[in-house]
């Protein structure tokens, strides 16, 4: 069985997993051995590359939390976007954003990611986009149905009578 594991790590693969950074988050990834003596360079510590603690997956997995620990310290010595950097491209790596940034994220502007919706009554709304793309297909531009706008159809295709619809309105079971 899968669960949760701390800090969204790889179950078996390490490091591979949030990272600490001065102003933030990053994931770092090195899911192939490649990485690892490449990381181990772009961080100053070419000496981790080598050392028995930390030079096999199954060695970096059985000392995850001290390999955490000392990456969190290098880590936090230099803001996100500077350890953005001097990483992608080389290992696999990405920001970890709030909510706020990732909707001003170039990528998710790029896909089209918040779209302006406009409701009947005028009222106009930014929300996220569908994820799923279509080639040759937009995704839908329309908003969702004001609350309790479909009551009435819905209720009657399940076999409710007028009276007993507005009986459940006026009892404030639905809208």
């Amino acid at each position: 069985m899968t669960t949760r594991e701390p800090r969204s790590s790889h179950p078996s693969l390490t490091p591979s997993q949030l990272y600490r950074t001065r102003d933030g988050w990053i994931f770092v990834m090195c899911n192939k051995d490649k990485f690892w003596p490449v990381l181990t360079v772009l961080l100053e510590r070419p000496e981790w590359a080598d050392d028995p603690q930390f030079a096999s997956y199954a060695a970096r997995l059985r000392n995850r939390d001290r390999l955490t620990r000392l990456l969190d310290e290098v880590l936090m010595t230099r803001t996100t976007n500077e350890w953005l950097e001097r990483l992608s491209g080389k290992v696999p790596v990405a920001p970890v954003h709030d909510i706020g940034q990732a909707l001003r994220d170039p990528f998710v502007a790029e896909r089209c990611g918040v779209l302006r919706y406009r409701y009947p009554d005028g009222t106009e709304a930014r929300m996220l986009a569908g994820p799923v793309r279509v080639p040759g297909a937009a995704p839908p531009r329309r908003a969702a149905p004001a609350l309790g706008a479909d009551t009435d159809a819905l209720l009657a295709d399940l076999g409710y009578s007028a009276a007993q619809v507005s009986d459940l309105k006026r009892d404030g079971a639905v809208r």
